[in-house]
């Protein structure tokens, strides 16, 4: 990489354009780049790395870029760097402007706009630039493969900050390997540790889990087996669990089946025991039985002698039953005979009594001759019944004809009201459907005209408060500022402080015999005193910071204060000057005339159907007006019609009514008649049958009695049962007969009359006896089933445990594994000597090249005494791998680079920089850096010295590299020609090449 041109604009101290030629400056091989304090040398390299990257080192990148731009340049000057240099063999023009803060074009306030980028490419053969990108992301991209460094690798070997080597030299070994882990990109080596160091701690969490599930199991087993089996202590993790869980689970089970035999042992003497109080119960209550059985048929025997009266007169009342059954037919049929008897006398009462005086005295042929003639004059009177019948419906057809007429006049009056308003109706009608439509039509063009007004409504609100957001941000912006101002007045007068008393702040590092750094004598004879107030560095950087942070609140409020600005500026463009309540009413009349506008619209429809409506009425009641005149000629011919009809009809009911009311009122009377007439004599032949049965009846019955040997009917009668009387009677002397027959079977056993010579038998002690046998059994078949279940249950939960033991057997090996390369990457493991991690370790290898390239040119800096060595040593407690020591050859001993003075440690740093920017360069991939920077430090270093360093930087130049020297050392200025100053000015810094 070779730089070209820099040209910068309103970037940092300088206030205006500058231009930079490398070309011109890299033709010496060696420049110094120097200028007061502040001028803004650093402002030169931090412009070449913002050109690169877009952003510059440390912490002077804040505020998103708004704090680059010079507070010298004037307002509308943009800030812009814009960097031409050849890399990979390309030449390219990256051109930036960060973000900033210029006056609005119109109206009053600023605006800010967005940062902006654009990278070019020179075309030897058109000999012109071509644009290649204009993105940010895309710039940055190419630029960083290009060079094959990211910005802090950049600023390490492009920039080379001595100060940073010199506690390089000085720190421990974490400090360098954050530094070298950053410069060589080791994070995946870390991603590796900390991969495997996860993967332990899942492994080891998943053995444990399983060593969990296996605990409670073993717990389990040992609620199973019960007291007096203790488990050991174990936890989760513990080595050899898996064999202690096994070994205590194999005893458990042979102690639970050693009890399972006994319990079965004991379970086989209960059952004998049980079986034999079983067989003594069973023959006790056999005796009891047949004792009681033959004291119970001696008690049955007694009370049947005791009853022997009653049995005789049940069997003598049997008997009489039975002779009285051949009599029970004849009185069956006189009771019969007597019931039907008395109805027909009561049936030929009734019907007597319903006949007219003439007839009641008459006998059956007499009433049947009545009840003839009264049917033969009831026949000839159904032609005049129909002629009656015809008649109603004539008065009923004419009725309805008047109803017709009448019903017909409404229509016709009604038709001729609603006809005579109709022109009314229709012109009403439809002056309302042109009013609908009109209104439709205003409501369409006011929904135009509501949204713009709304959105101006919307815009004004947001116009307002945006206007109260501006002026709240502008007052902070101002107290922002000045306390920035305040803050960086402070920050100047201490470190103006400082500086006048650096005397004593650099006398406090003298030691006795060492050169001074400042002139590099080794006699101090009077160093400078700190007097009372004076300010170190400490107080100088809390300022400093108190400055930025201030400075940095002050850039947000400002970027702030701009974007509230330009949405008040879009805001009062879309609503306009007209004020807010305006609007609001403006929109509200707007709102209402379109409410009323759509109000109005809505009876459109309502009108139009109405119309429709009312023309189809107008059709429907002309052609009723028509069918009414139709109809109304019909009914009076039919009328007439129907009229001479009834004059015919009317005088042949006259002659057959008589004097009844009607036909119909002659025919019913004729009816009646003749029915009671046909009842009465019928009712008479039936009271003569039965008189003539009954006489019969009784005949039949003084008979059978006589026969049978009653002495009358009724003592026959009296002997009869009824079914229910008979059952139960013969049930009583079945039982009798029964319960002899059993008594005596139970008398005549030989076993029971054995059993009851026999003393009573005691069966409460023996069921006593049994059931305390059915307990003891009951118990031991407890026990045994309880042993039993015991056995079960811990034969399966340690085939579980042995399970889980082999599933987990693989887990086991996989985390004495992953843990065994985890310690080992990590550096805490026992096999890693040097307790190292794997990070570390990578870091050392390329801090052992770093050594190796920095020690050939310590060399020929030191005059061959310096040699640069990695040491692998641990310091202290810490762990090993990133020790620097350097070989004196002079005393042949190996020291710490910590021992070296003010003037060596200058000289190793810069060696140490020099040849990590070899190392990295070719861990870039071999990019080529034709331009390199060097800062501070030559101070220190003696006359014979520098000359030794200068003569190492200008064999730089040997291989076509040009290096920047940056020092405020004066002999510089007349050993290096070509310079590049920055001087300091009150309206911003500029830089003079001279020299070339």
């Amino acid at each position: 990489m070779r730089l070209h041109r820099l040209d910068i604009t309103a970037f940092g101290p300088f206030g205006g354009a500058q231009s930079v030629d490398f070309d011109a400056l890299s033709a010496a091989g060696l420049f110094l780049l120097h200028g007061p304090t502040g001028a803004g040398k650093t402002s030169v390299l931090d412009a070449v790395c913002y050109a690169l990257y877009g952003s510059v080192p440390g912490a002077r990148q804040s505020g998103q870029g708004m704090t680059l731009r010079s507070d010298h340049a004037a307002p509308t000057t943009r800030t812009e760097v814009r960097l031409e240099l050849t890399v990979a063999g390309r030449r390219l023009e990256i051109t930036r402007q960060p973000p900033w803060e210029r006056p609005k074009k119109r109206g009053a306030g600023t605006t800010v706009e967005k940062a902006q980028s654009w990278l070019r490419e020179y075309d030897a053969v058109a000999s012109s630039w071509k644009d290649l990108s204009r993105s940010h992301q895309e710039i940055g991209e190419e630029i960083t493969q290009l060079l094959g460094m990211s910005r802090e690798q950049f600023c390490q070997v492009v920039l080379l900050p001595q100060g940073d080597f010199a506690r390089f030299l000085r720190a421990d070994a974490e400090a360098r390997g954050k530094l070298l882990g950053r410069l060589f990109d080791t994070h995946h080596f870390a991603a590796v540790e900390k991969r495997l160091a996860d993967r332990r701690r899942a492994t080891e969490a998943r053995v444990r889990e399983g060593d969990a599930e296996l605990l409670a199991d073993a717990h389990r087993m040992q609620q199973a087996a019960g007291e007096g089996q203790e488990l050991p202590e174990l936890a989760p993790g513990d080595p050899g669990l898996a064999d202690a869980v096994l070994g205590w689970a194999a005893v458990a089970r042979s102690t639970a089946r050693e009890r399972l035999t006994i319990a079965h042992c004991a379970r086989a003497a209960a059952e004998s025991a049980r079986a034999a109080a079983d067989r003594t119960l069973d023959d006790v209550r056999e005796v009891a039985g047949l004792q009681r059985r033959f004291a119970e048929a001696r008690e049955r025997a007694t009370r049947l002698e005791e009853r022997a009266e009653e049995h005789r007169a049940d069997r003598a009342r049997m008997e009489r039953a039975r002779k009285a059954e051949a009599v029970v037919p004849a009185l069956e049929l006189r009771d019969e005979a007597e019931t039907e008897h008395r109805a027909a006398s009561a049936a030929e009462a009734r019907a007597r009594a319903g006949l007219p005086q003439t007839h009641t005295d008459a006998g059956a042929a007499g009433l049947a001759a009545a009840a003839r003639k009264a049917s033969e004059e009831l026949g000839g009177l159904e032609s005049a019944r129909r002629a009656e019948r015809r008649l109603a419906v004539l008065l009923t057809e004419r009725a309805e004809l008047d109803g017709e007429e009448r019903a017909d006049e409404d229509v016709l009056q009604d038709a001729e009201g609603w006809l005579a308003a109709w022109e009314t109706t229709r012109s009403d009608l439809r002056t309302r459907i042109e009013s609908a439509q009109e209104a439709a039509t205003r409501a369409e063009q006011l929904a135009v005209q509501r949204e713009p007004a709304e959105q101006r409504l919307g815009a004004a609100r947001q116009r307002d408060q945006l206007g109260r957001d501006t002026d709240d941000a502008q007052a902070r912006v101002l107290r922002l500022a000045e306390r920035a101002v305040e803050a960086r007045a402070h920050w100047l007068d201490l470190k103006e402080q400082r500086l006048s008393g650096i005397a004593a702040e650099l006398a406090a590092e003298l030691v006795e015999g060492r050169p001074c750094a400042v002139c590099g004598g080794t006699e101090h004879p009077e160093p400078a005193r700190k007097v009372a107030g004076h300010v170190d560095r400490e107080m100088e950087e809390r300022a400093l910071a108190a400055y930025q942070r201030a400075d940095e609140e002050r850039a947000e409020a400002e970027r702030r204060l701009g974007v509230v600005r330009q949405a008040y500026a879009a805001a009062s463009a879309e609503a306009g000057d007209t004020p807010t309540d305006q609007l609001a009413s403006m929109v509200e009349e707007l709102e209402e005339r379109y409410a009323r506008a759509r109000a109005d619209a809505s009876a459109l429809h309502p009108a139009r159907e109405a119309l429709l409506h009312a023309e189809r009425e107008r059709d429907r009641r002309i052609a009723a007006q028509q069918e009414a005149a139709v109809r109304a000629a019909s009914r009076n011919t039919r009328r007439d019609t129907l009229e001479q009809e009834r004059l015919a009809l009317e005088g042949e009911l006259t002659q057959a009514r008589g004097d009844a009311e009607s036909v119909a009122a002659r025919a019913a009377q004729l009816e009646r008649l003749g029915g009671l007439l046909t009842a009465a004599a019928e009712a008479v032949r039936t009271a003569h049958d039965t008189a003539q049965r009954l006489k019969d009846a009784d005949a039949r019955l003084a008979d059978a009695a006589f026969r049978a040997g009653f002495d009358t009917p009724e003592a026959a009668a009296a002997a009869v049962l009824d079914d229910a009387a008979h059952r139960d009677l013969q049930h009583r002397l079945d039982a009798r007969q029964s319960e002899e027959a059993a008594v005596r079977a139970v008398l005549a056993e030989a076993e029971t009359a054995a059993a009851a010579e026999r003393a009573p038998a005691d069966l409460a002690t023996a069921e006593r006896d049994a059931t305390a046998a059915a307990r003891r059994l009951q118990d031991t078949v407890s026990a045994w089933d309880a042993a039993q279940r015991r056995r079960a249950e811990l034969d399966r939960l340690s085939a579980r445990a042995t399970s889980s033991v082999r599933r987990l057997a693989p887990l086991r090996e996989e985390y004495d594994r992953v843990a065994r390369m985890a310690g080992l990457a990590a550096g805490t493991s026992a096999d890693n000597e040097r307790k190292m991690r794997l990070e570390a370790y990578v870091l050392a290898a390329r801090l052992e090249q770093v050594a190796a390239a920095a020690t050939a040119r310590l060399q020929r800096m030191s005059s061959g005494r310096y040699t640069l060595v990695h040491s692998d040593d641990r310091a202290g407690r810490g762990r090993s791998g990133l020790g620097l020591h350097v070989v004196d050859a002079w005393t042949g001993r190996e020291r710490d680079t910590a021992t070296l003075s003010g003037g060596e440690t200058f000289f190793a740093s810069l060696a140490l920089a020099l040849g990590l920017a070899d190392v990295v360069t070719d861990e870039a991939g071999g990019v080529r850096l034709d331009t390199l920077f060097i800062d501070e430090g030559f101070g220190s270093l003696d006359e014979q010295t520098l000359d030794e360093v200068l003569d190492v930087l200008d064999a730089l130049r040997e291989r076509d590299r040009s290096v920047g020297i940056v020092s405020h050392v004066a002999d510089l200025r007349r050993r290096v020609h070509a310079q590049l100053e920055v001087v300091k000015e009150r309206t911003g810094s500029v830089v003079r090449q001279r020299g070339l």
